[in-house]
């Protein structure tokens, strides 16, 4: 895909040194059936991309005439031509995926910086952000990737995504996802039930991951059968993974020997995944987060890649981005 090259002025709530001179801009789309779906429910997309850009747009039949700052309007057109090719193609777009483009197409200035995507047979997962394509494309080239930053990057959604694909194309036999469970000492004798109750609300983000990425019943099967497999910190000891896509998630609570156990397991025709917040240790005062430790150690390490997100990559919503970056401001 062709990324926006443009240099977009400040949205709304930033005010430019500049006064811009406004531009309208007439964006006419081929089919009715296509721009009903393209603009939303009472043209909700449309009010979308007005809030994010600070300019008009209004529909009429099957044009949409945009005001504004030229970048700005270039940015929307840009946006609409690219979703309605989606709608086009028989793809569901929503609220997020303008949000989405938008924020990638304003970060995109290089050429060849258009959004990376990982397609299942039920989603495609386009990035929202040029870090998540950055993300993306580190797990297509290398054997071992840290996701590193704050919650709502999308650092584990995109991971879990990713080895579903995998799975799916035969690239890997078997997805083995894994976490810190309870605390880093892992003490899950007292709990009830077997190993995969004890762990299954620890793990309930990868599972929703998993669920919403592949068909719930192939997700069950392979969960039966052993071919997706739900494995404690602790039960990695001693193992080879062979031939198979590990992702360990909230790395930020493995200590520094469990980290080192972990990475150590990677074997043949296998890729993994790391994720975690550094700002989120639940680690006794004084112990070194293995996250933390990993990625400053193999920073170097030929075939590693390490991609960090900031506040400005948190896609769940902007009150998120809002609490995310309130926080960093004490640091």
């Amino acid at each position: 895909m062709a990324a926006f090259r443009g240099n977009p002025v400040a949205g709304p709530g930033r005010s430019p040194k500049t006064q811009v001179a406004n531009k309208r801009l007439v964006v006419p789309f081929e089919d009715n059936r296509h721009v009903t779906r393209l603009l939303g429910e009472y043209d909700s997309h449309l009010a979308l991309i007005e809030d994010r850009l600070g300019i008009e747009a209004h529909a009429h039949g099957n044009v949409v005439t945009l005001n504004g700052p030229e970048a700005q309007c270039e940015l929307a057109r840009f946006v609409l031509e690219e979703l309605y090719k989606r709608v086009a193609a028989g793809d569901a777009i929503g609220a997020g995926d303008f949000d989405g483009l938008i924020r990638h197409a304003r970060e995109a200035s290089v050429p060849g910086d258009g959004q990376a995507q990982i397609m299942t047979r039920r989603r495609v997962v386009k990035a929202r952000t040029l870090a998540q394509s950055t993300y993306i494309r580190a797990l297509e080239k290398s054997d071992l990737v840290f996701g590193v930053g704050p919650a709502g990057t999308g650092k584990t959604y995109i991971a879990v995504a990713y080895a579903a694909m995998c799975l799916e194309r035969g690239v890997v036999e078997r997805i083995i996802l894994s976490r810190p469970a309870v605390e880093a000492g892992e003490r899950l004798g007292f709990l009830p039930g077997d190993m995969r109750e004890k762990v299954d609300p620890y793990l309930r983000p990868l599972y929703d991951a998993l669920y919403d990425v592949l068909p719930p019943e192939k997700v069950e099967k392979d969960l039966e059968t052993g071919v997706i497999e739900i494995a404690p910190l602790a039960f990695m000891r001693g193992r080879t993974l062979a031939n198979a896509f590990v992702i360990l998630d909230e790395a930020q609570n493995t200590t520094s020997m469990q980290m080192k156990m972990f990475l150590t397991r990677l074997g043949e025709g296998s890729k993994m995944a790391v994720t975690g917040d550094p700002s989120q240790i639940d680690l006794p005062f004084g112990m070194k987060s293995g996250l933390v430790e990993a990625t400053a150690l193999l920073a170097d390490v030929k075939g590693i890649e390490a991609i960090r997100f900031t506040g400005a990559d948190v896609v769940r919503r902007d009150l998120v981005a809002r609490i995310v970056e309130a926080y960093d401001s004490q640091k």
